[in-house]
């Protein structure tokens, strides 16, 4: 197999003459990532909102308390697979007229770690990845702790990564 088109299940990792799958090609003027600060505001509000960021609710969900937390993962997994259809299906492109391409995965033992790692730091510290901004925004400066130790951890597995099983 040839290393510049090898598939990682982390990411896609492509030498320059195979670039630009799933990758946009496209210049922009800086002021055109405000539409990416607007979305990440208006889902920091939804978050808040429909009690996404609480620790309360994650709790919850982690001591099966409640079906809140489960119904909003629910509903977000079929938004996707019906998404994920409809672009296969219409063979949707980007907004800029891009191809959209979806490429297979390989599974490994290490997912298995890296979720239960992921799942664990998730139910003590009542916060994943996504949320933290916005929990911090709510006021919820404790879990600058938590953006700390995710920074660490990922800057840790780039460290290691060729170490680790695969």
């Amino acid at each position: 197999m040839n290393n510049s088109n090898q598939t990682n299940t982390d990411f896609e990792v492509r030498s320059l003459d195979a670039m630009c799958v799933n990758e946009s090609t496209l210049e922009h003027k800086w002021y055109h990532n405000f539409k990416y600060l607007l979305v990440g505001i208006s889902f920091g509000i939804v978050f808040v909102k429909a009690e996404i960021v609480s620790w309360f609710r994650i709790q919850e969900m982690f001591r099966l308390q409640s079906f809140h937390m489960y119904g909003i993962i629910g509903s977000a997994v079929i938004t996707g697979i019906i998404s994920v259809w409809l672009i296969k299906k219409f063979n949707i492109k980007t907004i800029y007229g891009e191809p959209i391409t979806f490429h297979p995965k390989s599974f490994n033992k290490g997912q298995i770690i890296g979720g239960t790692l992921f799942g664990l730091g998730w139910a003590i510290t009542g916060a994943c990845p996504g949320p933290l901004f916005a929990q911090i925004g709510t006021g919820a400066s404790v879990i600058i702790v938590t953006l700390l130790s995710a920074i660490a951890g990922t800057w840790l597995y780039g460290y290691f990564r060729e170490k680790l099983p695969h």
